[in-house]
């Protein structure tokens, strides 16, 4: 077994994948090696201001660097980058290594006299705000799992208080997966606090289009990889994305307008609203009293995404820019900034100068995207052109590491156009498959191309060498040694890369053309499906319904929930499932049961039988119309193919 396959199915957490695997090692070309080096001469290496703010007030971290779930298996290593030491290995960029050397720094640590944040035990961080009776949770994490650790941990070194209240800061799982972990210690009545439209916003985002979103996340974060020089290099914006259970505990009040200021457990916390900007639904938000400020995922130690390779709603560029200008002001006299990711910055001057440079770098994105768009250059030109100008790229934290201009060009690009460029020769392209097998012919045949991809090999041109071997991949003609060229080629690609997703993205696709596709969980989120409203659920269904299986038959369902004192009327017809409130009249049957047994009979494979007949569930009309039903829904693909037909 090749080691990133052995990898991918001995452990849960690809954070625990450590260390170089020499079975799987690809060396560095000389030409990589020259890329490395010349991209070492350009950095300002001189600049350690960020490894004070990384390292400044820790306190302490786990002694088990490995964090398990229940059953005893690893959801996530705190020492995963630990390898970052010294120079550079020509395997890696070397600001991306210098990047990973300042993220790797896990545990506790004491920001200011009332606020303490654990970082490195997800990819986000879990910041804990002392009130007067216990702990504000901001931001809980991805999994119950880390979240439980986080809060063993402070518990232990700084004192073990109920939560008081508990703040998302947006509608992304890394913020939010792990609230359950603090459900027991919830204090009576402790306020949930989220933006407006962040429950919708994070159904969308990952429920609906959770298995696509899934696998392709699987390549942006390298979920199958080693950690190590020859690996992966973390997620950009963390060291990785954890393993183990996520959850939602749904917001009991959503914030609505900027300025809106709250007194929490005698804290007070003033609130900017930024829908829109690196999440539908996001906020900022100070502690004026303190002079503290914390910028959620709207600055950070990287540039970001416009648009997540992973997919997500794009994002809008102008309005992230804005939204800092505003922070600037609105957060005016801030002496301390906390984000969710990365480490803290100190000083009011820092503070301005590092929001008003990190503004710069989305405005000038945008800018001058949209400015060479309107002289007619396509989102693929704009992107081989556009580059942070030379005040901006010498910035650590306008760097690429997790966004980057090439990507985010097009994103903005796509955004004002959509993703027709104008030419009508691109209004209805082939195929992927059926293109490349005549591109290949014209090229003279397979072998052809395989001998124009050696020789763009041996000079370096990674870019092109990838081009030409995917069309054979994709034409059906390529053999063990097509596909095995083409994962080394991506392999240099990813060594030369200063972007970690990029990076990770690489060597996946690398690996996945050598050793196949690991198979994948196809009931994930069903545990987030449960604890959000039954609505969401007949969402999900819709979009899994075939209309092959279907055909021009049509049925109508009622769906009683006692549990949740709703009742819903679900219809099929032309195709299309439509989920209306309140049992309406011409139902051929309907079902009365928990909510939760419902979910985990669609999405987990428990059937409903044994409820029906100890009477937990009823059916009322012909059983046979949900059979039906259940018959016309279509599964996922949590392993389709990406870089292979």
């Amino acid at each position: 077994m090749q080691a990133p396959v052995l990898c991918r199915a001995l452990l849960a957490s690809a954070a625990l994948c450590l260390g170089p695997v020499t079975a799987w090692a690809e060396a560095p070309t000389d030409a990589t090696r020259q890329v490395n080096a010349a991209a070492l001469a350009d950095l300002p290496m001189a600049d350690r201001r960020d490894f004070d703010f990384a390292q400044r007030g820790f306190i302490a971290t786990r002694k088990d660097p490995i964090i398990r779930d229940a059953a005893g298996k690893p959801v996530w290593n705190t020492t995963a980058l630990a390898f970052a030491k010294g120079d550079a290995p020509a395997s890696v960029n070397p600001s991306l290594w210098r990047h990973a050397q300042v993220l790797g720094k896990a545990g506790l640590f004491r920001v200011t006299d009332r606020i303490w944040q654990v970082r490195g035990f997800d990819v986000a961080n879990i910041t804990f705000v002392r009130g007067d009776k216990g702990w504000i949770v901001i931001d809980p994490l991805t999994a119950t799992e880390t979240a439980t650790a986080a809060y063993d941990l402070i518990s232990e070194q700084v004192a073990k208080l109920p939560v008081s209240a508990m703040i998302y800061t947006h509608s992304h799982v890394d913020h939010f997966g792990g609230a359950a972990a603090f459900t027991d210690a919830l204090a009576k009545d402790a306020p949930i606090i989220a933006p407006l439209g962040f429950t919708r916003a994070a159904v969308s985002e990952n429920v609906i289009a959770g298995p696509a979103m899934g696998r392709r996340a699987g390549y942006q974060f390298g979920l199958g990889l080693p950690k190590g020089p020859e690996g992966s290099m973390g997620a950009g914006i963390g060291i990785g994305v954890a393993g183990g259970k996520r959850s939602l505990v749904p917001p009991t009040r959503e914030i609505a307008e900027t300025g809106t200021e709250m007194m929490i457990d005698g804290v007070r916390i003033r609130f900017q609203i930024t829908p829109g900007t690196e999440a539908p639904a996001e906020m900022n938000f100070g502690f004026p009293d303190w002079n503290v400020a914390d910028l959620a995922e709207n600055a950070n130690a990287s540039q970001h995404n416009i648009l997540t390779p992973r997919g997500a709603v794009i994002r809008d560029a102008k309005a992230w820019a804005q939204g800092l200008t505003e922070a600037i002001d609105f957060f005016a006299g801030a002496e301390v900034l906390i984000t969710s990711h990365g480490w803290p910055r100190f000083g009011r001057e820092v503070i301005t100068d590092y929001l008003g440079k990190h503004r710069d770098a989305y405005a000038y994105l945008h800018d001058q995207t949209v400015r060479l768009m309107n002289k007619g250059l396509t989102g693929t030109e704009i992107a081989a052109k556009l580059t942070l100008p030379p005040a901006l790229a010498k910035e650590w934290y306008d760097r690429p590491y997790y966004g980057s201009y090439s990507f985010n060009s097009r994103a903005v690009y796509q955004f004002y156009m959509g993703w027709y460029d104008g030419n009508p020769v691109h209004l209805a392209p082939l195929p992927p498959e059926d293109g490349a097998r005549r591109y290949v012919a014209a090229l003279g045949g397979a072998d052809r191309v395989r001998t124009l991809a050696h020789d763009a090999f041996a000079k370096g041109d990674y870019a092109w060498a990838a081009e030409l071997l995917d069309k054979v991949v994709f034409a059906g003609s390529g053999d063990r040694a097509t596909q095995v060229l083409l994962a080394r080629t991506y392999r240099q690609l990813a060594y030369q890369s200063e972007n970690a997703l990029w990076r990770n993205m690489y060597l996946t696709a690398a690996g996945e053309l050598e050793d196949g596709v690991a198979a994948q969980d196809p009931t994930g989120g069903a545990g987030l499906l449960a604890q959000l409203p039954p609505s969401d659920l007949f969402d999900v269904l819709a979009v899994r319904l075939d209309p092959a299986k279907s055909g021009d038959s049509a049925v109508a369902l009622g769906f009683a929930f006692p549990d949740k004192a709703q009742e819903y009327t679900v219809s099929v017809a032309n195709g299309v499932l439509v989920h209306r409130p309140g049992l309406r009249d011409g139902r051929q049957a309907t079902l009365t049961v928990r909510y939760a047994d419902l979910v985990s009979a669609l999405f987990t494979g428990q059937p409903l039988a044994a409820k029906v007949a100890s009477g937990d569930a009823r059916i009322e009309g012909d059983p046979a119309a949900f059979a039906r039903l259940i018959g016309w829904l279509d599964k996922p693909d949590p392993s389709f193919p990406i870089v292979t037909p």
